[in-house]
Order: structure tokens, then C-alpha cells, then sequence
């Protein structure tokens, strides 16, 4: 490739054209609506999770328990649909000390959002929550820890059902 310039005929527009109107142009607002839809899967997730209740699914080909749960097993393919409650304990995998929101506004005290493996799921199988009622210093790997839930009449079938986790008593 050259690192010569090459001219393209054309006309150069400004910000001032449009302003002056001397260019043609259309705008439109968009009004699109749609839903989402959980699944299967997630749906029972998260209707569970309104009642207070995490819930794996369980492949008994591999016999391996996931969470969430997943209609379809990621190691033979096989259907997966066979939920069952876990416990709403657990230990941190693996954590990170965030002094900015998730909105990226700088704070002094650190959230702490950690993997929680799940008791009841496979090994290394767990999902990301916050770790709060700790001192930063303290959180660990390993550390045991126990999901803090929002008052029944409150909940809405979301993973925020879930406060965050602290560190169980049995630690």
C-alpha cells in the first residue's frame, strides 16, 4: 500500500450546512416496543428466585448440577430438565475490589462482586453477586457466605431478589 494521498472528487459538508439547511436530509424516531422472553431455563430461575429459592438444573448423564439453570447440558447436549433447589450458601471463587459504580462514579468504599459457588451446584459452578457486611480487607477466596434476601412482599422475580451475600456464620 502507497503513502500516497489520493483525492476523491466529493464535497466537504460542515455542521453549518445543515444549519443553513442547504443540505436535504430526513429525520425519524424510531418507536420499536418488544418483550423479552427468559426461557424455560431462566424463567424458572427467576420465578424461584421470587420465592426465595436458588435453582439449578441437573444433567444425569454427567450428573452435574449448574446454576443458573440450562435447558440444554454444555457437555453432552443432552436436555436439562431436571431443576432442583440448592442452598442460598456458598463460597467466593474469585472477587475484585471496585472503587467505581457500575455507572463509573468514583466511591471510597469499595463494592465487592464476587463468583459464589453455590452449595448443591457442581464444583465451580456458581454466579456473580456483590459481597457486602464484610471488611474489604477480609474477603477471600474460599470465604463461606450466605445470600441476603429482600423481604418477601418485595420481590420481584430478579436476580436483585438477591441483596448480596455476607459471610455465613458457619465461617
Amino acid at each position: 500500500m502507497s503513502s500516497e494521498k489520493i483525492e476523491l472528487p466529493g464535497t466537504s459538508l460542515s455542521e453549518k450546512d445543515f444549519e443553513e439547511g442547504k443540505i436535504l436530509y430526513n429525520t425519524d424516531e424510531m418507536h420499536a416496543e418488544f418483550a423479552w422472553d427468559t426461557g424455560v431455563g431462566i424463567g424458572s430461575y427467576l420465578s424461584a428466585l421470587k420465592d426465595g429459592v436458588i435453582l439449578g438444573s441437573y444433567c444425569s448423564t454427567c450428573r452435574k448440577t449448574v446454576v443458573p439453570p440450562r435447558t440444554v447440558c454444555e457437555w453432552c447436549f443432552r436436555p436439562m430438565n431436571h431443576y432442583v433447589p440448592l442452598q442460598d450458601t456458598g463460597k467466593i471463587m474469585t472477587f475484585s475490589l471496585c472503587y467505581v459504580t457500575w455507572d463509573v462514579q468514583r466511591i471510597k468504599e469499595p463494592l465487592i462482586p464476587a463468583v459464589i459457588e453455590i452449595d448443591g451446584a457442581s464444583s465451580s459452578h456458581g454466579i456473580l453477586h456483590l459481597v457486602n457486611e464484610v471488611d474489604p480487607q477480609q474477603v477471600h477466596i474460599g470465604m463461606r457466605v450466605q445470600a441476603v434476601w429482600k423481604p418477601e412482599k418485595e420481590r420481584e422475580g430478579a436476580i436483585t431478589d438477591i441483596l448480596y451475600f455476607k459471610p455465613s456464620e458457619e465461617a
